[in-house]
């Protein structure tokens, strides 16, 4: 059968009988291997469900209705037993007596369980979800936490969970930033005469809202606006 060349050739090699033998061990050696060492199961569409799935219930509980929202996802459990073995969403459901949001809760319940299943980086869900705002506006939950919507909050504990299982790194302040924070904190408070009692917020209460971290935590310092929570400071 005559192939075409469509591109320039840039080197050649004559296949030697030594070559040949080479190839041929390589081969065996390869296929040894395989049947050592089976391939590593990852998640996809066309995986059976099991009869048991592990998972977890998270409750979001928001100033704009008096019954809360529990969302549950559950995990597959891939390759187990194995140094290999990982825990992997597969499916998440959302229940409330709140039926006004019936219809698009089903359906994000549904469109986000094929994401899981159909397998790859799902994480991009956790930022599709908390860039979601309410033309309405958002909320501030426990903590002063801004939450743009209530979709965005789904979000957020969609990646509490993918924390919890490992498929998120938390991104964590080193001891130097804390430390930093910390003093920053401490002035800001004795400069103010600042007591906090019974606010219900770990940080100042005329403080604004960072939009970095979604923290009310914003304070102005020395002239610069600087987050109480993250360190972000707009000078630097």
């Amino acid at each position: 059968m005559a192939l075409k060349i469509k591109s320039k050739i840039v080197g050649y090699k004559v296949v030697t009988k030594e070559d040949k033998k080479e190839l041929k061990q390589s081969s065996n050696d390869d296929s040894f291997s395989d049947k050592q060492n089976p391939a590593v199961e990852s998640m996809h569409e066309n995986l059976a469900r099991p009869e048991m799935l592990f998972g977890s219930t998270y409750k979001i509980k928001t100033p704009q209705s008096e019954h809360a929202l529990y969302i549950t996802v559950n995990d597959m459990i891939l390759n187990m037993g194995t140094e290999h073995e990982e825990r992997r969403p597969y499916e998440v459901f959302i229940n409330s007596k709140n039926m006004e949001h019936f219809q698009w809760v089903l359906a994000l319940t549904r469109v986000i369980s094929a994401v899981f299943r159909k397998g790859g980086d799902a994480c991009f869900l956790v930022e599709e979800l908390k860039a979601v705002f309410d033309p309405k506006g958002g909320y501030f939950k426990k903590g002063g936490v801004f939450m743009p919507s209530l979709v965005a909050e789904i979000g957020c504990a969609i990646e509490s969970h993918m924390k919890f299982i490992g498929m998120l790194k938390d991104h964590e302040l080193d001891e130097h930033q804390k430390k930093l924070i910390a003093a920053k904190r401490k002035e800001f408070e004795e400069k103010n005469k600042l007591i906090e009692e019974d606010s219900g917020s770990d940080f100042p209460e005329k403080a604004q809202l960072c939009t970095k971290c979604q923290t009310k935590a914003l304070v102005l310092m020395d002239g610069c606006m600087t987050c109480l929570n993250c360190g972000d400071s707009k000078c630097g």
